[in-house]
């Protein structure tokens, strides 16, 4: 286990992926302290009043991962990292090439930038579709050293590539991991390489992100708290 500087509760990322910021208020208010981080992806933020949900989150003591993968010319994308400084936003996603990654490593401030691997909803066929012609594996790897050197903070990876990513990077790169199921038998959605809690954990994940498994519960804060219960035990192992 790695031992940063990250609180048990911490770890766990709920990615609030609701039609607009009304529905994002009350399940953050349903949701209370059973989640403290939150994921803000780009349905809300074509939903109209993203910055200020934010401000709103941020006073009730929530922290922000800001899950838009900016991915565009080096300049934009630095320019819109700007916009999140003093916001309060711990991290935020980019997507793209050397150049578009030291932009936003250069631009970041206080905010921590995120570099998009290999997107949990791609397996092996959608990557030949996308002209990518390596193993999905070395692809992340590939993807995470030259995060590293261009000075962004971490990445995103499923886990299933954890264990190799942790041998061959510098254990300083932050790891978040989405497409986590609390189950074996997950159910039929569109992420394809995912992972459980537990074995996110033990392979290398600083955070996971989790969405549908608390979203759709039939008590998301109860759901939250089991998972936060699992990281509890995972940690103290």
């Amino acid at each position: 286990m790695r031992a940063k500087d990250i609180s048990n509760r911490d770890r766990l990322i709920f990615a609030l992926d609701v039609a607009d910021t009304d529905q994002a208020r009350a399940l953050v208010g349903q949701l209370g302290d059973a989640v403290s981080f939150y994921k803000l992806g780009l349905e809300l933020c074509m939903s109209g009043g993203y910055f200020e949900l934010l401000e709103w989150m941020v006073k009730q003591g929530k922290k922000i991962f800001v899950d838009l993968k900016f991915f565009d010319v080096p300049a934009t994308v630095a320019a819109a990292v700007k916009n999140l400084h003093n916001r309060g936003v711990t991290y935020a996603t980019i997507h793209g090439n050397q150049s578009i990654m030291e932009a936003a490593a250069e631009a970041k401030g206080e905010v921590k930038i995120l570099a998009v691997t290999a997107l949990t909803s791609l397996d092996r066929g959608d990557l030949d579709d996308l002209g990518f012609n390596c193993d999905v594996g070395k692809l992340v790897l590939s993807r995470a050293r030259r995060a590293l050197e261009a000075g962004c903070d971490g990445v995103i990876a499923s886990g299933l590539e954890l264990e190799a990513l942790r041998a061959a990077v510098d254990d300083r790169l932050l790891v978040i991991t989405p497409g986590i199921r609390p189950v074996e038998n997950r159910p039929a959605d569109d992420q394809k390489r995912v992972v459980t809690v537990e074995d996110a954990f033990h392979n290398g994940a600083d955070h996971i992100v989790v969405g549908r498994p608390i979203r759709n519960a039939d008590d998301p804060k109860a759901a939250a708290e089991t998972i936060q219960k699992s990281i509890e035990q995972i940690f103290s192992e």
